[in-house]
């Protein structure tokens, strides 16, 4: 228990009062959303004061662990591909686009997004009535409206944003899915290219609870269709850490995890499909690597993201050779294909967690009362 008086927290009381891991209370303090100092001893400390307000910022959860890179677009099917083409530059979002409302509002419903674009061009007269619902619907507390498009009559709600035109609604986007200190480290020549939300990313890969986790079946079968799929003698499944990335499973490889420096998987979380490089050594992001450089001579590599519920990529699936070669049509679909059933293992996990968690509140709230 904690002391109701202590006004000085350490990072174990700080997850306890906001009801994360250590490590991921480590994340929001080291990142800077709560602020710290350190001990002589180099111990992290917190003024309760600093938990509480981030508590009782905008309800019982603060926003920071609410955090979703979902982003739902509604357009008419014209316009689809515009939007397509504007949010695959976008790495820190996965997005969801439609031209049927309905499909729409129950995918809205089940990600509660981190933005709702709907567009207005060539639209109906059930866009309005759709943006005032969305924009009175406390499920959505957290989530950005925005109508892009020339201004309706009658106005719009005053929650909604209003935007001209796609690029604009993208370029606005982006930047609120940006962090500002994170960006600030991407221009200081970082040994490795990271997402404008980096944090928030670490804080969801923790929220996973698969690192440093034993291996498991479901993940151990898709390394090994991969390597089938691909005919590579290398197959894994990482997760990129601050620091490392480690391998949640692997074919052909007896390391558990290297340096996130040496990673090929930091430019395969930055793009929306498969990452390729058909000769490592020929690259110049790539041919001082010392897995390329040295051993185990590295030479080709293919990867697609792996994605949580909410939208942000923690790691992804990949296959590597030791030979250069080609990525054939085939052999990206079938990467995607099983990077998308990781990323649907990764949600089961995360619902069934939950659901668990649910269920002992309601039994410890039922013995209070007993």
């Amino acid at each position: 228990m904690i002391d109701a008086e202590k006004d000085i927290l350490t990072t174990a009381d700080t997850a306890r009062l906001l009801g994360v891991s250590v490590r991921t209370a480590q994340l929001l303090i080291e990142g800077g959303t709560i602020s710290s100092w350190k001990t002589p001893g180099g111990h992290r400390r917190v003024y309760r004061a600093d938990v509480m307000a981030l508590i009782d910022n905008k309800g019982a959860t603060s926003e920071v662990l609410r955090a979703s890179a979902a982003v739902v677009v509604i357009a008419s099917a014209e316009r689809l591909a515009t939007y397509r083409r504007l949010l695959d530059q976008v790495p820190e979002c996965a997005a969801e686009l439609f031209d049927d409302v309905m499909a729409a509002m129950v995918m809205i419903g089940a990600l509660k997004p981190h933005t709702v674009l709907v567009d207005l061009a060539g639209a109906d007269d059930h866009h309005l009535p759709l943006l005032e619902s969305l924009a009175g619907n406390a499920q959505l507390l957290y989530s950005r409206i925005v109508a892009i498009g020339d201004p309706p009559s009658p106005p719009l709600p005053s929650r909604v944003t209003l935007l001209r035109e796609p690029a604009e609604a993208v370029a606005t986007l982006r930047g609120w899915l940006s962090d500002g200190e994170v960006a600030a480290m991407a221009q200081e020549g970082l040994a490795f290219p990271i997402a404008l939300n980096e944090r928030q990313r670490l804080v969801a890969l923790e929220r996973t609870g698969l690192l440093d986790t034993p291996p498991e079946e479901a993940f151990d079968r898709l390394t090994w269709l991969a390597a089938q799929s691909l005919e590579a003698p290398i197959a894994l499944m990482t997760l990129l850490t601050q620091t490392r990335q480690w391998f949640k499973s692997r074919i052909g490889l007896e390391l558990p995890e290297t340096p996130r420096s040496w990673a090929f998987c930091n430019h395969t979380i930055l793009q929306k499909k498969v990452f390729s490089v058909s000769d490592l050594s020929s690259d110049p992001r790539f041919a001082d690597n010392p897995a390329v450089a040295g051993e185990p001579g590295f030479r080709f590599y293919a990867g697609a993201p792996i994605l949580d519920g909410n939208g942000f990529v923690v790691g992804s699936l990949c296959v590597i050779d030791r030979k250069p070669r080609d990525l054939s049509e085939r052999e990206a679909h079938a990467i995607e294909a099983l990077a998308a059933l990781a990323s649907d293992e990764v949600r089961l996990r995360a619902i069934d967690r939950q659901l668990r968690q649910t269920l002992q509140a309601r039994e410890r709230g039922a013995g209070s009362r007993s």
